[in-house]
Order: C-alpha cells, then sequence, then structure tokens
C-alpha cells in the first residue's frame, strides 16, 4: 500500500512538472518602466514590433505608448538625449522648430519608421537643460505633437515645446496664491505728431497693486507690449505682480507700447519702428514719457526710467539708450536683431550713463550679435548683466528672462 501511495505521488509530482514547463509565459501588465537611456526605450519598441501574435503586439504597443504619454515623456528625454516619437499613419514625419531654424527639409530631421509599424522615431542630442519649440510635419501638413501637452505660444500660434531633463520651469510666470493684482488699462490712444512719427499709436498701462498710496514710482517702457503682456507670451503682468508681492522688487509702472496700427490691427509698424528709427526714439521720448508723466506719478530721473524690447525690439532698446541717454538710464534687450552699426555706435561714442541688461539663446538666435555688444559694453565700462540660455528666438526663451532685468533695474527698496 505504501508503495502504490509514493508512486501515486511521485506520477502527480511529474504531472504537475510537465505542466509548468507547457505553461506559457506570463505577459506583462505593461512595458512601461524606468528606461535607463534611449537605446533601452528604442529595443523595447524593437522587441514589441517583432512579437508574432498581432493581437498581443498591437496592446502591449499602445499600452506603453499611453504610459509615456500619461509621463510626459513624448519626446523621451534623458541627460543630453533626446528621441521624439510619432504613432500614426504617415508617409513621412518630419521635425521642425528652433533647433534647425524651423526648416524640416534640412539634413537630419527626418523620423525613421521602426519596421513597418506606425511609430516614427528621431534620436537627437541637446544641451540638458534647452528648452525648444517645434512642430511636426506629417505629409507636408504643419500640425502640433499630438502626444505632448507642452505648448508655448509664439506671435504666430502654439508651438509644442520640447523640455529638457534639466531646464528649470519659470514659476514667476505663473500667478502665485494670494498675490494681489494690479490693474492694466483698456487701449490708450496717442497721436505723434509730424516731426516724429505722424500717426496715432495705442498703449496699455500698468500700475501696480496700491498705487493710489505710493509716489514716485520707477517706469519701464515696452515695445512689442501686445506681446509681453500677454499671459502665453510674455506673462510680464503675471511676473511683476508676484515680484512685486513678494518683494523682490519696487512697484513699478509698465506702459506696453503696441506697435500694431489701431486702425488695422494686421498692420503691424515693427519693421520700421524698432530698425535704428530716430522718429520712433523721438516719439518715445517727447511725446508718450512726457503724457505718461503728467498722467501718473512716476520718478521722472533717467535712472528710473528703462525701455525693453525682444529682436527688433532688443535694437531699439540699445539705439534708444545710445540716443537719449537723458531720458532713459535703463537698456532691457532680449535677444537682440542688432545690425553692425548699433554696435560700432557703441564702440565709437562715450560711456553713457546707461545700466544694460542682455540676453539671448545660443540655439539659433542671437547669439553672435549679442556677443559682440557685450565684449563692446565690457570693455566701454557699462554696468552690465549678460546672460545667455540654451534656447532659440522664442517667447518661451523671454518670459523666462523677465525676471532678471527687472530685479537688476528695480530692486526692492
Amino acid at each position: 500500500m505504501k508503495m502504490n501511495i509514493s508512486l501515486f505521488l511521485m506520477l502527480l509530482l511529474m504531472v504537475s512538472c510537465h505542466k509548468e514547463e507547457n505553461k506559457p509565459p506570463l505577459k506583462p501588465e505593461s512595458d512601461y518602466r524606468q528606461f535607463v537611456g534611449i537605446a533601452d526605450l528604442e529595443q523595447t519598441f524593437v522587441n514589441l514590433i517583432a512579437l508574432a501574435d498581432s493581437a498581443e503586439r498591437v496592446q502591449r504597443l499602445n499600452t506603453l505608448w499611453d504610459s509615456l504619454k500619461a509621463n510626459d515623456q513624448v519626446p523621451f528625454t534623458i541627460g543630453d538625449s533626446v528621441l521624439f516619437m510619432y504613432k500614426g499613419q504617415a508617409g513621412s514625419v518630419l521635425w521642425a522648430g528652433d533647433f534647425n531654424s524651423w526648416n524640416p527639409s534640412s539634413s537630419g530631421w527626418a523620423g525613421q519608421r521602426m519596421g513597418t509599424s506606425d511609430f516614427f522615431v528621431l534620436r537627437k542630442k541637446f544641451p540638458s537643460d534647452a528648452r525648444l519649440d517645434y512642430k511636426l510635419v506629417i505629409n507636408n501638413n504643419w500640425v502640433l505633437d499630438p502626444s505632448n501637452r507642452f505648448v508655448q505660444h509664439s506671435g504666430f500660434g502654439p508651438n509644442s515645446e520640447l523640455r529638457m531633463p534639466d531646464w528649470v520651469f519659470p514659476k514667476e510666470t505663473v500667478l502665485a496664491e494670494g498675490v494681489n493684482r494690479g490693474s492694466l488699462s483698456a487701449n490708450k490712444l496717442i497721436m505723434s505728431s509730424a516731426e516724429c512719427l505722424g500717426y496715432q499709436l495705442q498703449y496699455k498701462v500698468y500700475l501696480p497693486y496700491g498705487y493710489e498710496s505710493l509716489e514716485d514710482l520707477p517706469v519701464i517702457y515696452v515695445t512689442d507690449g501686445h506681446e509681453y503682456a500677454d499671459d502665453r507670451l510674455g506673462a510680464m503682468l503675471i511676473v511683476l505682480d508676484n515680484l512685486i508681492h513678494q518683494g523682490k522688487i519696487s512697484p513699478v509702472i509698465a506702459v506696453f507700447v503696441d506697435p500694431r496700427n489701431p486702425s488695422n490691427l494686421s498692420q503691424n509698424r515693427r519693421m520700421d519702428e524698432y530698425r535704428a528709427n530716430s522718429r520712433f526714439v523721438g516719439f518715445l521720448s517727447d511725446e508718450l514719457v512726457p503724457q505718461i508723466d503728467a498722467e501718473f506719478k512716476t520718478d521722472v530721473s533717467p535712472q528710473k526710467r528703462a525701455v525693453l524690447g525682444t529682436s527688433l525690439g532688443g535694437w531699439n532698446s540699445a539705439f534708444t539708450g545710445i540716443r537719449r541717454p537723458d531720458v532713459f538710464g535703463l537698456i532691457g534687450i532680449h535677444s537682440p536683431a542688432f545690425d553692425p552699426a548699433i554696435i560700432q555706435e557703441y564702440a565709437t561714442k562715450p560711456l553713457q550713463p546707461l545700466k544694460v541688461f542682455m540676453s539671448t539663446g545660443v540655439i539659433n538666435d542671437t547669439q553672435n550679435q549679442a556677443r559682440g555688444m557685450r565684449s563692446v559694453m565690457q570693455e566701454k565700462g557699462y554696468p552690465l548683466e549678460y546672460i545667455e540660455v540654451n534656447q532659440g528666438h522664442s517667447w518661451g526663451n523671454w518670459r523666462s528672462l523677465l525676471e532678471e532685468p527687472l530685479v537688476y533695474f528695480f530692486p526692492a527698496r
């Protein structure tokens, strides 16, 4: 009897082992994990695409893709590497953005299809703290990246945003809890004389919270003011409110000068006004500034009056400073589109009573012009705060560099 029981148990164990050996492997709930690098993620895609069972292949690929999107990992970044990815039916997928001067036809920006799947990938390297605007060009159609929720608006509409791992989000561009808001006027109109521009312009005025009890306020004049004041672009109203509330800067008035024709907003006159235009400088200095000083409680000294602009507006800031240091003593410059003449003017003229902030991106931005002017200003002895960032010619760049000139020009008393 004992022999029969032992034999039965042995046979049962053999059958159990045989069944376990032939049991199909368990399918992972998800192939998503902490990938150690671009190659690790790419190999995972390759392995899944190679699965023979089409239903399993589709299910696991979709689950992985959904997990990457849910964790804001499209594009996938690690260190100084990025894997751009697109999932969808397409004949061709190209990437265009700050990194290739928005030219998708330039060499090396076409996505590669993974096998016969509908996945396209493109591997690139950028500084680990870079932030860049881009779009996808799918079958010659320019679109936002449908799997990337990060968007940065531009003067021409929204772009998708590549955020490398060490880029720091500018928290000052989000209104902090409990911040008392300043006020922004409706559009105000001013008629420039024939000696200056000879046409009507519009502007808005920001007054800091508690203006009624304040006196002798510094003023910053902002060109392309309609974009600097837009929360999606410059976000300057939010930045001002945050910095004043937090005691990082003194209360300041901001005048947002709009380059668009008030009667026809599609007509933008910045190309004429900002390119070393003495008449525009005359308008700012001899017409708008006296109007603001008469209407508001301003400090009228040049050392408390700033002009700020980006690109051509940065050129205008530098030109205004060298031509009218008796009016503007604080010069703010974002990504300056300088011509050689303005740099030469600073080189040849005596040192003026100016305090300068200048910044530029270094990825297809204005770094060459900015560095040339920086060398001249340093040699002349201008007080200068200069910043370079791993970004392009974008509002994502400029909005993140508003705190620095404001603190530099208007430190808390």
